[in-house]
């Protein structure tokens, strides 16, 4: 019989730059989910200084991430729970990397993902992970992946972590309904929330897997050129969006029964067409037949 976890998803509302803040409302939260019998708490992008690359003091933050990394270790194994602590940009050298780690409840660091697709704004300061396969690693909950943000517009990324075996998708984000042009937002002022309601359910159809999606919130009429979109939920095939979340800041915990992931594959068979010798698409479950090989 498949087993049941326990996750939680944090929506926080950070204080741009205010690190130490941030960092201990964080701690908070994962205290709080692990005394309810949490096996997995999720945070967002950016959770510990906000997105405001253009300040000075931004960088001189990111330098002192190993701190924060090795703050959030201990605490997984105090409290013995699997931590992603949304990203933490660090900085490497001239280059800012926004980076997500999965953390076990023993404190160890069992995946890491670099940002692959970087959203416009970010692209003048962050370095892209480009050309890195996307990896898919063992968890006590499972064989899971993670993926940043505007990662969720690209199937391709999904499909590889699915290749690699993953059958969780962590997303920790910083997504407002801001992030929209002017004349878009004139055809629909929550035109991105429409995109990540649209998004979240079909990527956990279309791969039977699914998706841990931490987002930002805040203040109604508040935040980073307008209000937040939040929705931050665990979405699975069948049901869609559990616990969700609206705008504001919170907690969502939801039991998750693994067998549903299993069910999904027996229904709709995506794993099985993937890994099939006439597979007729470049990516593949079987390593030794994709394209190039």
């Amino acid at each position: 019989m498949a087993p049941t976890y326990k996750i939680a998803v944090v929506q926080l509302c950070m204080e741009p730059l205010a690190v130490e803040a941030n960092h201990a409302k964080a701690v908070s939260y994962i205290r709080s989910a692990a005394s309810q019998g949490c096996d997995l708490v999720v945070l967002p992008e950016y959770h510990l200084t906000s997105w405001v690359p253009d300040d000075p003091s931004f960088a001189v933050h990111c330098a002192q991430y190993q701190k924060y990394l090795d703050a959030y270790c201990a605490l997984a194994k105090e409290v013995h729970v699997n931590i992603v602590p949304g990203t933490i940009v660090e900085k490497h050298g001239d280059q800012l990397l926004n980076v997500a780690y999965f953390i076990s409840h023993d404190g160890a660091i069992l995946g890491r993902y670099q940002k692959k697709n970087l959203w416009h704004p970010e692209r003048p300061h962050l370095t892209s992970s480009a050309h890195e396969p996307h990896v898919a690693f063992d968890t006590p909950l499972g064989k899971a992946g993670l993926l940043i943000c505007w990662d969720l517009a690209f199937p391709e990324a999904f499909r590889e972590l699915i290749t690699g075996g993953a059958k969780i998708i962590i997303i920790p984000t910083f997504w407002t309904l801001a992030d929209c042009t002017a004349k878009g937002l004139a055809y629909n002022p929550l035109s991105e929330a429409l995109f990540l309601e649209s998004m979240l359910v079909s990527r956990c159809y279309e791969n039977t897997c699914m998706v841990v999606f931490a987002n930002v919130g805040g203040p109604v009429g508040e935040g980073k050129k307008g209000s937040w979109a939040g929705l931050s939920q665990v979405a699975v095939p069948f049901q869609g969006a559990l616990g969700k979340l609206g705008s504001e800041e919170g907690m969502s915990i939801v039991d998750v029964d693994m067998e549903i992931l299993e069910e999904a594959e027996h229904n709709y068979k995506v794993r099985a067409d993937m890994g099939s010798d006439g597979w007729h698409y470049d990516y593949s479950l079987r390593r030794d037949t994709k394209a190039g090989s």
